[in-house]
């Protein structure tokens, strides 16, 4: 069965640099189409496009007619450090629904927890909700080929992920449903930041400090665990060579009060590109392509 959630687009950046992110993303991406309506976007940014090569055909022979609601946008970079924020900003200029959902890749939620975190925006009062309990609320998976493969194969039941699991702290990353008219007047994604930084944190400030509606639901987010690349590293040493700015500009941002707050954003010159995007849908109202200004 299929759940209506036509009016929610989850936007999910990705970059794929080892074997346990691709199975993550074909498993997202499936459990995703397979158990709601409801669009998908997915920017791809690398050397070459691994997700058109490897994920989309496994894709295809799990989920039928998925086609429509998943659009896959890939732009070739050497660039090692992943400019999340941008990305996300992109996808979330085109989006067409009135919910967009800020997604990682390797994160997967009871469908009740995605039908409510919806219903809480739609039918308010909320601006912005966190699909998950704060603190002991995440489930690191530590899943393999065959876990994986059992748990599409018996309509996702989650007693499957649970075999090879164990609870962890859980606060503001993972995944943020949020009404899309908020967000972008907001600020959208701090461009300021770049590749791995506090934005998470950051993002539930400037929503609270603003005076936006945040709420949270109690109940597990699951994370499917892979191998740590340059850009998953909260440092400069191992990853970003940029976290020392994004350090400095977060505890700027974290002094300023409301009204300070709203000025920067109000005043973010990032945000300009983002009023003339171009976007092309099909007659059902999926998106097809899209373009934006530089």
């Amino acid at each position: 069965m299929k759940h209506d959630l036509k009016d929610t687009t989850f936007i999910i950046p990705v970059r794929i640099e080892s074997e346990d992110r691709l199975r993550n993303v074909i498993t997202t991406c499936c459990f995703l189409l397979e158990k709601f309506h409801t669009t998908v976007i997915v920017k791809e940014v690398d050397t070459k496009s691994v997700f058109e090569e490897e994920a989309f055909p496994q894709i295809a022979e799990y989920v039928e007619g998925f086609t429509n609601n998943l659009l896959h946008v890939f732009e070739q970079s050497d660039d090692p450090v992943f400019y999340r924020m941008r990305y996300l900003n992109e996808m979330l200029a085109v989006s067409t629904t009135e919910v967009v959902v800020n997604y990682d890749c390797d994160v997967l939620l009871p469908v009740s927890s995605y039908l409510r975190a919806k219903d809480m925006i739609v039918d308010g009062p909320c601006d912005m909700v966190y699909p998950y309990g704060f603190g002991n609320w995440q489930k690191q998976v530590h899943a393999d080929d065959e876990l994986v493969s059992e748990f599409l194969s018996n309509d996702c039941d989650f007693n499957i992920l649970e075999k090879k699991s164990n609870d962890y702290d859980a606060q503001y990353g993972h995944v943020q449903f949020i009404s899309k008219q908020s967000y972008m007047d907001a600020g959208m994604e701090n461009e300021n930041f770049r590749g791995s930084s506090p934005e998470d944190k950051e993002r539930f400030h400037r929503f609270t400090t603003l005076g936006y509606n945040v709420g949270r639901i109690r109940d597990w987010v699951y994370h499917l665990e892979h191998s740590r690349g340059p850009n998953s590293w909260p440092n400069s040493v191992q990853g970003n060579p940029y976290m020392q700015e994004n350090f400095a500009l977060w505890e700027r941002l974290e002094k300023m009060d409301r009204e300070e707050l709203k000025e920067y954003y109000d005043t973010a010159p990032y945000q300009k590109k983002y009023k003339d995007a171009e976007v092309l849908v099909d007659e059902k109202g999926y998106i097809k392509k899209y373009h934006v200004h530089s």
